[in-house]
């Protein structure tokens, strides 16, 4: 298997698809393009038909979205252990995965991700509203599993929630005591941990990734 993604500091969408390797300790060949760069599309185009990140190529398979790939992943090479047994609680996690997969339009374009950074933003209503909705999602299932995953086990809706974990952090986001467990919870994982060191190292800028002004922390 071979999975393309873009700068580890910046590409959420990227980290979504690779979490489910790392939690499972799947090995793809991972191919890591710059973001935005002429190299970028010259090495997709052949191969992807969107030229985006995350790619999966697969033997004849090609999958080019981040929760096809883990919901192909979760089928082909993990027995379907990636969503929770109970019909009900799976219902839901669908639900909030393909909420987050579909929506939270503010957050996303007024917090971009960057692991490297520490920053602040004036965020507009429709993001503070994106905000509240997410740190919802976070205390009721915090209500049910304290701690733990939003379903007590790690599940695919915790790789499409984890981005915005980080984004919480490089802004500083306020979230509720329950919320701020389960952030943590995203924040201490080895699978996250890997990824950060990974994004850490890199030293390229993409700057229309750099919103809001720069925290000087001592």
């Amino acid at each position: 298997m071979q999975l393309y993604i873009g700068n580890q500091n910046y590409s959420s969408w990227s980290l979504r698809a690779w979490l489910i390797f790392a939690q499972h300790e799947l090995n793809p060949d991972v191919i890591k393009l710059s973001l935005f760069t002429d190299s970028f599309y010259q090495t997709l185009q052949p191969v992807s038909p969107t030229a985006k990140v995350p790619l999966l190529i697969d033997g004849e398979t090609t999958v080019w979205d981040s929760l096809a790939i883990l919901e192909y992943v979760n089928e082909a090479y993990l027995n379907q252990c990636c969503w929770p047994q109970d019909r009900q609680q799976r219902a839901t996690a669908r639900a909030i995965a393909n909420e987050m997969h579909s929506g939270f339009m503010a957050v996303r374009n007024e917090m971009p991700m960057n692991c490297r950074a520490t920053r602040n933003v004036v965020l507009s209503e429709a993001a503070q509203k994106d905000i509240a909705r997410i740190e919802q999602i976070w205390t009721q299932q915090m209500a049910h599993y304290p701690n733990q995953w939003l379903f007590g086990e790690w599940s695919i809706a915790d790789a499409m929630f984890a981005p915005i974990a980080l984004r919480f952090a490089t802004y500083q986001i306020p979230l509720s005591d329950a919320a701020k467990q389960y952030q943590q919870t995203v924040l201490d994982s080895p699978a996250i941990q890997q990824w950060l060191t990974q994004a850490l190292e890199e030293t390229e800028i993409v700057e229309e990734d750099e919103a809001g002004e720069p925290v000087n922390i001592d």
